[in-house]
């Protein structure tokens, strides 16, 4: 379990300021989506949340179980249960697929120890717990055997991302637009899968533009607006439908005045 807090963080790429003042608090069990039009900054907490060494935070801390994270690097936060799922993961020629999973897996059991995380010894061990979570997220087996995210289609690699959530098995998973691109019946497997994975030992945030893979979430607890470089608002599920219907002017312009 874990909880992560984000505390008035302002974060510049480039000279410009992107984030300016973020807050937001999740617990465990806990699925949170944050939603907004493009340009407002979503991408750039999701990067910053994971040490991206293009975004510079200026001012504010990211806490998690009470502790700063700001000095870590990417691969150390990963190491303490943060886990990004990418809008456009890459394909990465010449490293298996399986073979990638159970480095990774391997990497952060020593790490997290402590989470009543399984040791598998052989190869065959590890084939056998990759089965059972690829019909989590469904995903044919033939997938292990092929290079990461190679020729896999839009909806493929985003149920791909969700497969390493599911075999890694974060305490903090941020997933940055798993819907983009996709068509209405990928939309619908990527959220059923999201749903598949998720658990009361874990967090999940979904990062979007609009409300339609939030629908086909079994849970959602929290939805937050975010404008201009930070959240102005956060309500229940009912607020994804109202921004569905009325989009976000009426935020913006509310948090304006």
């Amino acid at each position: 379990m874990a909880e992560l807090e984000i505390r008035d963080l302002h974060v510049n790429r480039d000279g410009k300021e992107i984030l300016k003042g973020v807050n937001l608090k999740t617990g465990p069990g806990q699925v949170h989506a944050i939603m907004g039009p493009n340009g407002s900054g979503k991408s750039t907490l999701a990067y910053t949340l994971l040490a991206h060494p293009k975004y510079e935070v200026t001012q504010g801390d990211i806490l998690l179980d009470g502790e700063s994270i700001l000095e870590m690097t990417a691969d150390e936060r990963s190491r303490h249960g943060l886990f990004l799922g990418f809008q456009y993961p890459t394909e990465v020629s010449g490293v298996g697929f399986s073979h990638f999973l159970r480095t990774a897996y391997n990497s952060l059991s020593k790490a997290l120890e402590g989470d009543d995380r399984e040791v598998f010894i052989t190869v065959r061990e590890f084939q056998k717990y990759l089965r059972g979570n690829l019909e989590k997220v469904g995903l044919s087996e033939e997938f292990l055997s092929r290079y990461l995210n190679e020729g896999f289609s839009g909806g493929e690699k985003k149920r791909a991302e969700v497969l390493q959530m599911a075999v890694l098995r974060p305490r903090i998973s941020i997933l940055d637009e798993p819907d983009s691109g996709l068509d209405i019946d990928a939309v619908q497997a990527v959220a059923k899968a999201i749903s598949q994975v998720s658990s009361v030992d874990s967090t999940i945030v979904v990062i979007t533009h609009y409300a339609r893979i939030l629908k086909f979430l079994k849970k959602l607890d929290y939805v937050h607006v975010f404008a201009n470089g930070r959240i102005l608002r956060t309500g229940d599920a009912s607020l994804a439908d109202k921004l569905e219907r009325d989009g976000y002017d009426w935020v913006i312009e509310k948090a304006a005045a």
